[in-house]
């Protein structure tokens, strides 16, 4: 028989009731919840965190309750507020319903309806204890000693102080089940702190009554709460950290307190005293007047920030007073510092380099968008404004964005926002504290949907109609870390903007010193006219003006993170004022987050780049992202050298021709230094790139010489011309300051006068060496042709006969030695070749060079050493001619080269990294040492790429430590600012290398 609709629905099942595990239904059985007259129970179960859980831990509850089960499943049924209670916390904690299970008549606990104050926690947890007023000269409110100090009272303690926790998470999660009003953060993060005083009060205790068994106490002893304790903003699990201050701190006050961390460590929570001067090198107790002296003499910036939030906990309160009155003077004079800035920068980077890679997304303390972020932010609002305002005094984070809204530091709705994201995401941290009891701060992984469906219920989300809740979690925890990050920026930034900009009028504003303090504290060195920049971006009422507004924010926070902000607005400033009238700018920054965030770092970091820029726009749309990757890095070299050539040639006037080819040069190079400094390029593939577009200009500057000499003489040039590159260009290893060394090669053609030729031959390569070189915006173009024969007092061109008689006849060591680089890259590819032929019988002798030549070398080389290097330069840190450096490299390849290319045909080769490779395969030298050699050339060309990126002009001297080196650092792809760290890496492998190439010379 069918059952009617009405008996089938009348008691809801397990399967509706969201129980999935198998005993469910004989669970409900057994307590006799399988009936009408429990169906409010069955259904405030459904909605625990974890209905199973709760139900297995009713079970267990039952059991261990025995007789007594009849009360309280008479107060379930009666008593909703008891019943949501229960049935939130055995749902969302296992721990605390082990805590419970193992003390059944603590239920009773939950049925108070309000929290214990702070005095009564205290009394309660003294009264476990026996603790009663300490007297003597030293007795204060907040000092006690114990009646019971025996071993039993660290699990008496631990008992009562999880009552507490217990009806503290009870009446925090009671709105998960039932009706019952909703716990503000702030009153848990404040109630968490007050149970941490009044255990540490009765830890105290108990150390008073171990220590100073035979008397009062003869120390004044102060307990500093810091950190989230001191705050008032305490989580469920986590550590307190503390400072002690002692009149007079000796061993009596060292006892008391680390026996005070040893009864409560063990009892409650860990005690870290790690915050206090000197770290865990330091003493555990200081006196009050050796605090004074720490903080005035040796501490960092980071140690004033932590003060921020110290509060008088416990012990001699008064003491308390006294230290906190002495030091926070200190504290609100920290960010005229010199080194303010970069400690508070710096310690952010640490923090977040603690996070692996794979947990920043879940990490909701430590990672992008999360606790830590607005903790610093607010932090550093405090310490910049509260020099000179008093409201700002404020410990707790929520307390203090109030009043940084109230002063007008941040906008009165980004303060609103922040403030519910934090409160957000300190609510997922204190449920799943709360889970096991844990110190724990990272989401379940994405697939983990069992526990994101815990954490959802567990955290009161529910279903929006269009996702499920563990859907509308995942949505909320994404929403709320961007809208981290964003007012992230906007929390130093929108107040700045709104100062010099009519954006809102009713806005509070900045005033000028204010803002030229906050400016000053985010990096700038000259705040003063990083506010002119400003006004002058958003000056007027026109769109333009408006839009700046809008993205400055953020791009003002970029720039904050790039080593030198104050060049990096100046030069955003000019290269928005060059394209005033390119509509299509700031619409690209708006619209694509990838060029404006790389555009930033690019004018934060180098000076050699704005010009460029500025002159070439169209390369600001390459830092974009196309379907294939960045379309920086979609150009390939020998397409833009045809790009160069086919341009050029549209032209008879040479002028505009080579202006044709420039204009490309501009850029390539703007393209290729962009791509390099953020990091999308490797050196060979910088080296390549740049030798590449040099080989392309030069080839169209001689042929479009070459079509006008025709033109005007009225008949074909008379002879063959073909220009060989030398150095670096014959090697295709140019760097961004290299000039391009060359050799001019021309050959009569049939029947004309050779005398004529050679003259011609001169005009034309004199003609490319002026048009190259004529002054310009853009990185010099100079053609150097001194490695010719008898060098500069030599002819500019010879003919190929001439020099296969120089150098068959004439050629010095060091002429053959500069002959290895030696590459045929402009001018009449036959020609060029038929050169390098000739020249290949002097560069690769048969039977290797002679004794005498190495010997001639070597001693070249020692006088390069000795004399060549500027004056004044650092032999250790000179990344051309210094130790390990680029010339000791590359006159070690081309040693071997003279030695052994005569047998290894690989060796006729101008690259000096392909030339290594050669060397290691063969064996010519062990696998180490060519390693090293590498290392250190790779690592000495990207440090001077890098000095030219950072300074805008050539240059090959590391500076000493400081914001410069530590702009080089960056650029040259260190994984940190720490400009040290990077020079000492520098010296190690330049070093290392420098025993390889006195190996190899001394051999």
């Amino acid at each position: 028989m069918v059952r009617p609709p009405s008996a089938r629905s009348a008691v809801p099942g397990v399967g509706r009731l969201g129980l999935l595990e198998p005993s469910a239904a004989a669970s409900l059985r057994e307590l006799g919840w399988d009936n009408v007259e429990s169906i409010p129970v069955l259904w405030a179960l459904s909605r625990a965190p974890d209905a199973d859980l709760a139900l297995s831990t009713l079970m267990r509850l039952r059991e261990s309750i025995g007789p007594g089960w009849n009360a309280l499943d008479s107060a379930i049924r009666t008593e909703k507020s008891l019943r949501g209670r229960l049935f939130a916390l055995l749902g969302a904690s296992s721990a605390l319903g082990d805590h419970l299970v193992a003390d059944s008549s603590a239920w009773k606990t939950l049925r108070r309806k309000d929290l214990p104050g702070p005095d009564e926690l205290v009394a309660d947890l003294l009264q476990v204890v026996d603790g009663v007023p300490e007297e003597g000269a030293n007795a204060g409110p907040m000092l006690f000693r114990a009646g019971i100090s025996g071993p039993e009272v660290v699990a008496l303690l631990r008992k009562r102080y999880r009552d507490q926790l217990m009806l503290l998470a009870a009446l925090d999660l009671a709105a998960t089940v039932e009706n019952e009003p909703v716990l503000p953060y702030q009153v848990v993060g404040r109630h968490l702190a007050d149970a941490a005083d009044a255990a540490l009060t009765a830890a105290l205790s108990v150390a008073v009554a171990r220590v100073c068994k035979d008397g009062p106490v003869p120390v004044r002893l102060a307990v500093i709460a810091m950190g989230k304790s001191g705050a008032r903003e305490l989580n469920y699990v986590s550590d307190v950290d503390v400072v002690f201050v002692a009149e007079p701190a000796d061993t009596t006050a060292t006892r008391l307190a680390a026996e005070m961390m040893s009864v409560a460590s063990q009892a409650f929570f860990d005690v870290d005293a790690a915050l206090r001067p000197e770290g865990k090198a330091g003493a555990l107790v200081r006196t009050l007047e050796s605090h004074v002296a720490y903080y005035k003499r040796w501490a960092r910036t980071w140690e004033f920030q932590a003060l921020l939030k110290n509060r008088p906990m416990t012990g001699d309160l008064r003491l308390g007073e006294e230290y906190r009155d002495a030091l926070m003077p200190m504290v609100w004079s920290a960010s005229e510092r010199p080194d303010f800035v970069a400690d508070v920068q710096a310690m952010r980077r640490r923090v977040e380099d603690l996070v692996p890679a794979d947990l920043r997304e879940r990490e909701l303390k430590l990672g992008h968008g999360s606790l830590r972020d607005v903790e610093f932010a607010v932090q550093l609002l405090q310490l910049v404004h509260g020099r000179v305002d008093e409201t700002l005094y404020a410990q707790g984070t929520v307390e203090a964005l109030t009043a940084l809204a109230a002063g007008g530091y941040v906008g009165r709705d980004d303060a609103a926002n922040l403030t519910a994201s934090y409160e957000f995401l300190r609510l997922l941290e204190h449920r799943l504290q709360l889970q096991r009891l844990r110190r724990t701060h990272t989401l379940p992984a994405a697939d983990d949907e069992e526990g994101m469906r815990w954490l959802a219920r567990a955290a009161h989300v529910r279903p929006d109609g269009k996702q499920d809740a563990v859907g509308v979690l995942a949505s909320e925890i994404r929403r709320n870390a961007m809208r981290v990050r964003r007012l992230h920026a906007k929390l130093f930034y929108r107040p700045l903007l709104e100062s010099v900009a009519r954006m809102d009028s009713d806005a509070l504003r900045l005033s000028p010193e204010a803002a030229i303090r906050q400016l000053a504290a985010l990096g700038y060195v000259a705040p003063e006219h990083a506010l002119g920049h400003l006004k002058a971006l958003t000056g007027g009422v026109s769109r333009k003006g408006r839009i700046q507004a809008l993205l400055l924010p953020t791009l003002l926070e970029w720039l904050g993170n790039t080593p030198n902000p104050d060049a990096g607005l100046l030069a955003y400033r000019r290269v928005s004022e060059g394209l005033a009238d390119q509509i299509w700018f700031l619409r690209e920054l708006r619209d694509e987050g990838a060029i404006a965030q790389r555009l930033m770092i690019v004018l934060g970091s180098s000076e050699y780049l704005p010009d460029l820029l500025i002159n070439a726009p169209e390369t600001i749309r390459m830092y974009a992202d196309g379907p294939g990757g960045p379309l920086l890095l979609g150009p390939q070299p020998e397409d833009v050298a045809r790009g160069i050539l086919t341009a050029a040639a549209r032209y008879d006037d040479p002028k505009r021709a080579v202006a044709a080819a420039r204009s490309l040069r501009r850029h390539e190079l703007a393209r290729v230094a962009s791509a390099d400094l953020l990091g999308m390029l490797d050196v060979p593939q910088v080296c390549r790139a740049l030798s590449s577009v040099w080989v392309a200009v030069l080839e169209a500057s001689l042929r479009a010489v070459i079509r006008a000499s025709a033109a005007e003489r009225g008949a074909q040039a008379p002879a063959d011309l073909a220009v060989i590159g030398m150095g670096r260009l014959g090697g295709m290893e140019l760097g961004y300051g290299s000039d391009a060394d060359v050799l001019f090669v021309c050959d009569p053609k049939p029947g004309e006068d050779e005398t004529k030729a050679v003259k011609w031959a001169i005009g034309v390569a004199d003609r490319v060496r002026q048009l190259l070189g004529a002054p310009s915006t853009d990185p010099p173009l100079h053609v150097d042709a001194g490695l010719r024969p008898e060098g500069r007092n030599g002819a500019l061109v010879r003919t190929l006969a001439a020099y296969a008689a120089y150098y068959e006849q004439w050629a010095q060591p060091w002429e053959v030695q500069a002959l290895l680089r030696a590459h045929q890259v402009a001018g009449d590819q036959e020609l060029g070749l038929r050169f390098l032929h000739i020249i290949d019988k002097v560069r690769y002798p048969v039977g290797g060079v002679s004794a005498d030549a190495v010997r001639e070398i070597r001693r070249i080389k020692a006088r390069v050493d000795a004399e060549r290097l500027p004056r004044g330069a650092d032999p250790a840190t000179h990344t051309k001619l210094g130790r390990g450096g680029l010339a000791d490299i590359e006159w070690t390849v081309q040693l071997m080269q003279l030695r052994h290319a005569h047998d290894v045909l690989g060796l006729h080769n101008t690259s000096t990294l392909q030339s290594l490779d050669v060397i290691e395969e063969k064996k010519l030298l062990a696998a180490a040492d060519v390693a090293l050699l590498r290392d250190a050339w790779l690592t000495a060309t990207k440090a001077r790429n890098a000095l030219v990126l950072v300074r805008g002009k050539p240059t090959d001297q590391l500076p000493a430590p400081g914001r410069l080196l530590s702009a080089v650092a960056r650029v040259a792809g260190w994984p940190n600012d720490d400009g040290s760290e990077f020079l000492d890496h520098y010296m190690r492998v330049t070093r290392r290398a420098k025993a390889v190439v006195e190996r190899v010379f001394g051999a």
